[in-house]
């Protein structure tokens, strides 16, 4: 009655929706790319592409040489979004959904009887049969059962594509000792840095180092923390807080010019600023940031005063854009993030008239947006780049899926 987490992890999301929806990419290597150029990587690859080498981050180019007969796909945001619902919806219809991870992960917390391990793994197979029937047979799963959340997501990637692992508390930490340091999440190139100067460089060897010790080495009580997750203890985890709300994007090669990376940027600050007024939060700082080859990064900030209306963050993008470097070639990346961000209870409202009408303008276009489809009404700075910087999909980020307004026609490929 130990096992209390089922964790789904999809296997080749993006490929696999692209092989659900498309007939003839079915059992052909594919890769999905943000665009189509030579120039930019492969952000999935379909199991048959992986078997070539081809992985999340190949270049095109390297991806053509390792596979000659691999079918590239242009990603769309709107199929993905979608599919990812009927996935939840099918695993809440075996057990209820406790969070989800991103668009190709969630958890669910098993209680009762569905903790004994037959009865566990018996979920795992209906939720796996639940996702072919309710979403599509192409879209295979990996399910990981362990007593902690953690160890369900290493469970959930010891076995794919299509895997079910059970990892039960007895076995536990002898179970992962075949793992590499980094297989577990939360052990990134720098965290590998610092054990491997401590003196650790595999899981027993973690496993046998004292939770004081673990605290020195991680610099804070996380450290104790995973020596009791490696043993299978269920903790209750911290809360977490957005620290930013931000935008980057990668320009086409036809983009790589200042005319088109100013207009993109002011794109990624209208996005910026309607997640940030979504999210209920106000921002106190805005970055930009550009991206130029064989160069370092320009950067730039200002202090905006407490804010959420989109005009006001495209004045200070305005400014800010006169400072650039203009002797660093083309760039071709822009990034906007909006920082210091406080909830609506620590914010007083604009005193300014000139801020109250701004804030007044924002909030009824949002309205109108909202009931007639996004893109219904919008700012005059917006009219060369409405297709520009098309959603994208990050880690743990998922779009919604907004009515598009019927004079915007969006492009049937995003990212």
């Amino acid at each position: 009655m130990d096992t209390r987490w089922l964790f789904v992890d999809m296997n080749s999301y993006f490929a696999s929706v692209e092989q659900q929806l498309q007939p003839r990419l079915r059992g052909r290597p594919t890769a999905v790319v943000p665009v189509e150029a030579e120039t930019t990587c492969c952000i999935a690859a379909s199991y048959e592409a992986k078997a070539f080498g081809v992985r999340t981050g190949t270049k095109v180019n390297e991806a053509r040489h390792l596979c000659p007969e691999i079918v590239f796909v242009k990603s769309r945001t709107a199929h993905y979004v979608e599919y990812h619902k009927q996935i939840v919806a099918a695993v809440e219809s075996v057990v209820p959904v406790d969070q989800v991870h991103s668009i190709d992960e969630m958890s669910c917390r098993l209680t009762g009887q569905q903790k004994e391990h037959q009865n566990a793994l018996e979920l795992g197979r209906n939720v796996k049969r639940a996702i072919a029937e309710q979403a599509g047979k192409w879209l295979k799963c990996s399910v990981g059962l362990a007593p902690n959340r953690l160890l369900a997501k290493v469970a959930s990637d010891m076995q794919k594509p299509d895997g079910l692992t059970l990892l039960r508390l007895q076995d536990l930490p002898h179970a992962l000792f075949e793992l590499e340091l980094d297989d577990l999440p939360g052990i990134g190139q720098k965290m590998l840095r610092r054990l491997h100067r401590a003196g650790i460089r595999s899981i027993q060897q973690l496993t046998e180092t004292s939770p004081e010790r673990m605290h020195m080495i991680w610099g804070s009580i996380n450290g104790e923390r995973w020596w009791h997750l490696l043993r299978g203890e269920d903790l209750r985890e911290a809360a977490t807080r957005t620290r930013q709300i931000g935008h980057s994007h990668v320009l086409a090669p036809a983009d790589r010019n200042d005319s088109r990376a100013r207009e993109i940027l002011q794109k990624l600050t209208h996005k910026a600023a309607l997640r940030l007024r979504e999210a209920k939060f106000w921002a106190s700082r805005l970055k930009v940031t550009m991206h130029y080859r064989g160069v370092a990064p320009w950067k730039a900030s200002a202090r905006l005063g407490d804010i959420q209306d989109t005009p006001t963050m495209l004045q200070i993008v305005g400014q800010l854009w006169q400072d650039r470097p203009l002797d660093c070639g083309a760039p071709y990346k822009v990034e906007v993030a909006l920082t210091n961000l406080k909830s609506a209870q620590s914010c007083g409202l604009p005193l300014l008239p000139e801020q109250q009408r701004r804030q007044q303008v924002t909030k009824a276009m949002d309205a109108i947006n909202g009931r007639l489809g996004q893109g219904a009404v919008f700012l005059g700075s917006m009219h060369n780049v409405r297709q520009a910087a098309p959603d994208r999909i990050a880690f743990r980020a998922i779009p919604e899926l907004r009515p598009i307004h019927a004079s915007a026609e969006e492009p049937e490929a995003a990212e």
